[in-house]
C-alpha cells in the first residue's frame, strides 16, 4: 500500500475511533488509540499532532486525551447535507414561530443522532440544540424516528432493542413522542423526512420544557408530520406549506 494512502487510512481510523461512544466524554489517550488502530505510539502521536493542527481533533491539557475537534462538526453541518439543511431551515423557523419552542433537524450517525440544524425561540427557558451535537438514538424522539425502518439486528447494535415497542408504535403513528426519557424535564415530538425512494434520511423535531409543552405534544404531531413532508417536497424541488 502507498505510504500516503496508509497514513490517510490510519488517520480516518483514528477519527472513527474517537466518534465511538466509548471515546466520550473523556476522550482516548495515545496508548488506547494505538491499540484500537494498530499503530506505533510514536507514529500515532505525530499523526494526532497533524490532526490537532487542522482542528480535526483536540487534546485535553489535563488528561492528555483526544476528542473530535471543532472542524469535524463544522464539516458535518455543511458537507453532504447542505440541500437538506437548505430545505429544512425555513420550516424550522415556521415551527419556532408557531409553537414558540426549539426545532431541530437531525440525521443518524451510527447508534447516535447528529444535529444538523437548530432554531430556537427568544424565550429565556427553552430546549436549545447544538449543531454537530450527538444524542442517543434509543431515548430521543428524533432517534426513534430514524430507527423506525431498522431491522431487529441493527436496533440491537444501536442499543435500541429494548425500545423496540416504542419504535414500532412510532412507525405505526408516523411520528415519535418522548417524555423525559432523554433528560428530566424535557419532552419532544419528531417526524421522519424521506428521500425520493421513500427511505427515512432525517428527522425534524420540536423539543421543549415539559411544564410548558407536555400537553401539546399530540396536538403538535400532525404539524410535525406535515413539516417533514414539506421538507421532503423541498428536496425534490416542490414546496408545500406546513399546514394543509
Amino acid at each position: 500500500m502507498n505510504p500516503g494512502t496508509a497514513a490517510l487510512g490510519r488517520g480516518l481510523d483514528v477519527l472513527l475511533a474517537l466518534a465511538e461512544p466509548a471515546a466520550t466524554p473523556n476522550g482516548l489517550g495515545v496508548s488506547q488509540l494505538a491499540a484500537i488502530v494498530g499503530a506505533d505510539k510514536s507514529q500515532l502521536s505525530r499523526l494526532l499532532a497533524t490532526l490537532d493542527n487542522y482542528g480535526f481533533v483536540t487534546r485535553d491539557r489535563d488528561t492528555l486525551a483526544y476528542r473530535l475537534g471543532w472542524r469535524i462538526f463544522g464539516l458535518a453541518a455543511q458537507a453532504g447535507d447542505a440541500p437538506l439543511i437548505a430545505a429544512a431551515r425555513p420550516i424550522l423557523l415556521e415551527l419556532v414561530a408557531e409553537f414558540g419552542e426549539s426545532a431541530h433537524l437531525s440525521v443518524r450517525q451510527g447508534d447516535q443522532v447528529l444535529t444538523l440544524a437548530t432554531e430556537s425561540p427568544t424565550s429565556a427557558i427553552h430546549a436549545p440544540g447544538s449543531v454537530g451535537g450527538l444524542t442517543p438514538m434509543a431515548t430521543t424522539s428524533a432517534g426513534r424516528v430514524l430507527a423506525m425502518e431498522l431491522p431487529a439486528d441493527q436496533l440491537a447494535m444501536a442499543g435500541a432493542a429494548r425500545h423496540a415497542v416504542a419504535i414500532t408504535a412510532a412507525r405505526s403513528a408516523g411520528y415519535a413522542i418522548v417524555r423525559e426519557e432523554f433528560e428530566p424535564g424535557l419532552v419532544s415530538v419528531a417526524a421522519p423526512i424521506r428521500d425520493a425512494a421513500g427511505r427515512i434520511v432525517a428527522a425534524i423535531n420540536l423539543s421543549a420544557p415539559s411544564f410548558r409543552f407536555d400537553e401539546q405534544l399530540e396536538l403538535a404531531a400532525p404539524t410535525l408530520v406535515a413539516a417533514a413532508a414539506a421538507i421532503t417536497a423541498g428536496l425534490s424541488g416542490s414546496r408545500t406549506v406546513v399546514r394543509a
